[in-house]
């Protein structure tokens, strides 16, 4: 799966809100520090988690499923197995009407999942981390590779 940068400048450009779906309260887990670091960013971000729903995270309430989040969520992340994918695809699309963009984080790959998410006319990006990519393109590597935000503020 090859993206072109332009494309996912603008993707990162324009989306505002993001539903980060399989997002953890351990803040050593990666769902945990991208979302925290797109929240830092400015994105709004929208923690799913029915294991944690009703809990605060990044001054957001968790939610416990897409049908909770509000509506006008333009990204979906999700950080779950590549087998569980279509589901949340499928509801993504019959609850989030803004929706624009679905995000399968790295090591995810559904192409069943991005058919159908490209059959509704929204942008699909597989086997990336929006972190990542939103670091390399707009000029946030470090000399040591990716910040990721836990040990930069003590260097």
């Amino acid at each position: 799966m090859t993206y072109e940068d332009a494309f996912l400048k603008d993707v990162l450009t324009r989306t505002k809100v993001v539903a980060v779906v399989g997002v953890s309260m351990n803040p050593v887990r990666p769902s945990y520090y991208v979302a925290r670091y797109l929240s830092l960013k400015g994105y709004r971000v929208i923690p799913v988690n029915p294991g944690h729903a009703g809990k605060i995270l990044f001054g957001e309430e968790v939610r416990a499923s897409l049908a909770d989040c509000p509506k006008d969520v333009d990204m979906v992340d999700i950080f779950r197995r590549s087998e569980h994918v279509l589901p949340i695809v499928e509801e993504a699309l019959e609850v989030l009407p803004d929706l624009r963009t679905v995000w399968m984080q790295i090591g995810v790959v559904n192409h069943e999942a991005e058919a159908l998410a490209q059959e509704h006319g929204k942008d699909v990006i597989m086997h990336r981390c929006p972190k990542i990519e939103y670091q390399r393109l707009f000029g946030e590597l470090r000399m040591g590779g990716f910040n990721t935000g836990i040990l930069s503020s003590k260097l």
